[in-house]
């Protein structure tokens, strides 16, 4: 079942609170503590940081409103983009300390971002669109590895490497499978894609979709019924609907 959005969004406002919080205690200081040099830092770097709470505050309103109307906002792309990253760590945090499992919270994160890239109806050539797969996929004692060539897959379908193989031929999109991130980021540089549907776990995917954005990435968790790395699958269906959004 999929997590829910609200508990992203929920988090995200419970650091912007935090933040506010902490500026608010640093107001105090400036006032009431210190010499007058003191004062002046303290409030010189409080109105900076409050510059910043602003923006990020537009930014999660603008999430907020996209998610309910299903519609992009350009001017509010910039301060989204701002708001994940600053606080996404903070909500993680908040998270650990309410007992929340970091992989719901990714997860949560995951159908928020899917659902910003939705609003935003972009159109892309088919040899713009990239699939992304982890190597997971392939099963483990294939003998032909595929990281470096996807076309040494045999299509023998003894995993779920042979259907994406079938299903980005058919479309005409890029198919490429990564070890990590570094030679995920290696394959975005050699190609250039103007959109991906990357399929991961969520930690994976969480820190790809922060790593390259904005580039709009489609995020499809992977399952995983002999545990996490291993010989893991995907939901064929989910990755064609990805990938027909884009084209």
């Amino acid at each position: 079942m999929k997590t829910k959005k609200r508990l992203f969004i929920g988090l995200m406002a419970a650091s912007l609170v935090t933040v506010i919080g902490l500026l608010l205690l640093m107001w105090f200081l400036a006032i009431n503590r210190g010499t007058p040099v003191y004062r002046i830092l303290l409030l010189l770097v409080g109105g900076f940081f409050l510059g910043i709470v602003t923006l990020v505050g537009f930014g999660i309103v603008g999430m907020v409103l996209t998610l309910y109307r299903a519609q992009a906002f350009p001017s509010l792309q910039g301060s989204i983009r701002m708001a994940t990253n600053l606080l996404f760590p903070l909500a993680l945090g908040i998270g650990q300390v309410f007992n929340i499992n970091r992989n719901k919270i990714k997860s949560s994160f995951i159908e928020v971002n899917n659902q910003l890239v939705s609003a935003k109806k972009i159109k892309v050539p088919p040899e713009k669109v990239m699939v992304l797969a982890p190597h997971c996929l392939q099963k483990s004692s294939c003998p032909y590895k595929i990281t470096i060539n996807i076309s040494n897959c045999r299509k023998c379908g003894g995993c779920v490497v042979q259907d994406l193989r079938d299903l980005t031929e058919k479309y005409g999109v890029i198919l490429v499978v990564a070890t990590g991130g570094t030679l995920a980021r290696k394959f975005i540089e050699k190609y250039r894609p103007h959109a991906i549907v990357a399929i991961a776990c969520e930690r994976d995917l969480t820190s790809g979709i922060l790593d390259v954005n904005p580039l709009p990435v489609l995020g499809v968790l992977n399952d995983q019924p002999q545990g996490p790395c291993y010989n893991t699958c995907v939901n064929i269906s989910q990755v064609e609907k990805a990938i027909l959004f884009f084209l």
